[in-house]
């Protein structure tokens, strides 16, 4: 059976056509998605994008002679003058070099420019992400349901049938109703021919030949197959276990952070709430904003709320284990954490900054990253307090993953590195 969809493209265009185009063109359209994540304002990096492609991407892929090797003849039209074997003398000085001057008549070939949709903006965006570690499930809280073998049926599409089960009660039915078997019809057909071959009594032919329609008249009576043997397969919709989890976003607000690492921190948790957004169904998000003290907070207030204070990092993270212990078991719950930060932290409260995430946090926790934001002219050879204080928590414990930005560029690459599948598969 072929299916064919006669369907038309929306808005006349060819949909497989411009999906081949954007798979030889995919580094070129790459490197115009990473440039918007820091271009862009926060609330603009999921919208589509204009791509400009160099002319020379757009040519389609030839076959071409190898430059040295096997047997090569050419044949020239109009030549006269030469024949096989001929040398060609050297061109006179300053041939076959080109000049700077433009084209005499303007004649060029132009960039090719598209615009990418919202949807496949961000499958490029997101290409390769993932969580890792992410195992846990429940069945409860669920909508999506698999179908599962339940038994059999006699009726159903035939798509279903069950050949095993139908032969195996066919077999049974016609064991118990004696129908004749093929091989017995045919010895007493040879038995009948034999008979009469040696000129037998008519009395024993006449009764093996009664035997004989006896067996053919209870073969057409008892069918191989009866109706009442036909069995389907029985599926039934049960509720299926999904992955389900919960994204901590922590941000520091407080008075150290400048606007322009606050725009960092900004953009990177966007592109987190962006990717679990698009890639996953059953995740929450939880974000904590601290100063001094910590609080959770909507996505408005999160993201555009200009409160500020002192800082004590501490405070988010002993915000965060009151929230796990109030809605999110750890037992059933696969629970990551994303920290930005510009590093700076109250004197007296790094100790207990560490006991909290190394004892409390990160045994619970499936992948914790932790984002660094600094000033363009600072030097990465400078730690701070509390890359110190993680850092020496991060050579104990691999769930810990610690990065550092400088400038819009770093955001997107950044974030790729701590949520590429290649990670959650060497996890």
């Amino acid at each position: 059976m072929y299916i064919i969809d006669r369907r038309l493209n929306p808005k006349g265009k060819n949909i497989g056509n411009r999906q081949r185009f954007i798979r030889r063109a995919r580094a070129e359209i790459s490197k115009v998605v990473q440039e918007a994540s820091s271009r862009r304002n926060v609330a603009d990096i999921g919208q589509g994008d204009r791509v400009v492609i160099p002319s020379h991407g757009l040519k389609e892929p030839l076959f071409r002679k190898a430059h040295s090797g096997g047997t090569r003849s050419h044949v020239l039209p109009g030549n006269k003058e030469y024949v096989p074997g001929d040398k060609l003398p050297r061109p006179p000085e300053g041939g076959g070099r080109g000049g700077r001057e433009g084209s005499p008549d303007g004649g060029g070939d132009d960039e090719f420019q598209f615009v990418l949709s919202r949807q496949e903006f961000v499958d490029l965006f997101l290409e390769d992400l993932e969580l890792p570690e992410l195992v846990k499930k429940q069945v409860k809280h669920t909508d999506s349901t698999a179908l599962t073998r339940a038994g059999f049926t006699v009726s159903g599409s035939p798509s279903n049938l069950n050949i095993l089960r139908t032969m195996r009660n066919s077999l049974s039915r016609r064991i118990a109703l004696k129908r004749p078997r093929p091989h017995e019809i045919q010895a007493l057909r040879d038995e009948i021919e034999r008979l009469r071959a040696e000129g037998a009594e008519t009395e024993q032919l006449l009764e093996a030949e009664k035997k004989l329609d006896l067996l053919l008249r209870r073969s057409k009576l008892i069918p191989f197959i009866d109706p009442i043997d036909v069995r389907y397969n029985r599926f039934e919709a049960v509720p299926k276990p999904v992955t389900q989890a919960v994204m901590f976003c922590l941000m520091d607000v407080s008075g150290s952070m400048t606007e322009s690492m606050k725009d960092l921190a900004k953009r990177f948790f966007m592109l987190l709430y962006l990717f679990l957004e698009r890639r996953y169904r059953h995740v929450e998000l939880v974000f904590i904003r601290h100063t001094h003290e910590a609080k959770e907070v909507d996505e408005q207030t999160f993201f555009y709320s200009t409160e500020t204070g002192g800082t004590v990092v501490s405070t988010a993270l002993e915000q965060m284990r009151q929230i796990m212990q109030a809605r999110y078991s750890p037992a059933d719950w696969n629970i990551y954490g994303a920290q930005a930060s510009d590093g700076d932290n109250t004197a007296g409260d790094n100790e207990r900054t560490a006991d909290l995430l190394a004892n409390t946090i990160l045994p619970v926790c499936q992948y914790f990253a932790y984002l660094e934001v600094g000033e363009h002219d600072d030097r990465f050879g400078r730690e701070t307090a509390l890359w110190r204080t993680y850092k020496l928590i991060a050579d104990l414990n691999d769930t810990l993953a610690m990065r550092r930005v400088r400038g819009r560029s770093d955001i997107y690459p950044v974030f790729r590195e701590l949520f590429a599948r290649s990670r959650s598969a060497a996890a």
